[in-house]
């Protein structure tokens, strides 16, 4: 199976191609100014396959960087318009807990993820040789909590206490392989677990 990994929710985009789990390309940029096609382009180019080879596409789908996670969405989902594949969304936050996972990371781990306006997605994970569990679903603190937290995140999140660690499109491909079954045409929507924020627009005013 050709799988098309697309890993953008952090400052790190990188996207990965493999034929089952067998890792074929990856490419990685922290200009998040440059084109998701051009990378995914980049990455088939090295792989030496073309896009009628891909047979899933997964996708991390944050938290995280907003845009960059809207920008996976839409190419994945353009794709999959074109050429009725599969798609593999997982979140971000399972991503990095699989990246540290093959970094041999191993017990008790504290992920934090910036969630803007001074507060932190986090979760914590409990990670062996032979399984990676949730014991602390994904949840939102604030940053006197976050800055204390001995744990792994995307930029470091800015605190001394926290090691820098990215989401990877390579961990990525290698998720989708291990599944027996994918979802074929599911809604993908992305995680943002903080609740919207929005102020009702007065009705017109007469004149």
């Amino acid at each position: 199976m050709k799988i098309l990994a697309l890993e953008f929710s952090s400052r790190r985009r990188s996207v990965a191609v493999a034929d089952g789990a067998n890792l074929l390309a990856k490419v990685e940029t922290y200009e998040v100014s440059q084109s998701p096609l051009m990378l995914v382009d980049q990455a088939l180019s090295e792989a030496g396959i073309d896009q009628t080879h891909v047979e899933t596409i997964a996708l991390g789908i944050g938290p995280g960087s907003y845009t960059g996670i809207r920008s996976a969405i839409a190419t994945a989902q353009g794709w999959q318009f074109a050429n009725d594949i599969n798609l593999y969304p997982v979140s971000s936050a399972k991503i990095l807990a699989a990246t540290a996972h093959a970094k041999r990371l191993r017990g008790e781990v504290h992920f934090i993820i910036d969630a803007q306006r001074h507060e932190y997605y986090q979760t914590t994970w409990e990670l062996t040789d032979d399984s990676q569990t949730e014991s602390i679903p994904l949840r939102i603190i604030g940053v006197t909590e976050a800055a204390t937290m001995d744990a792994h995140g995307p930029d470091a999140a800015g605190f001394p206490s926290c090691t820098p660690l990215y989401p990877d499109a390579e961990v990525l491909a290698r998720l989708a392989a291990s599944q027996t079954q994918l979802p074929s045409h599911e809604p993908v929507e992305p995680i943002y677990i903080r609740p919207i924020d929005f102020i009702k627009a007065p009705p017109p005013r007469a004149l």
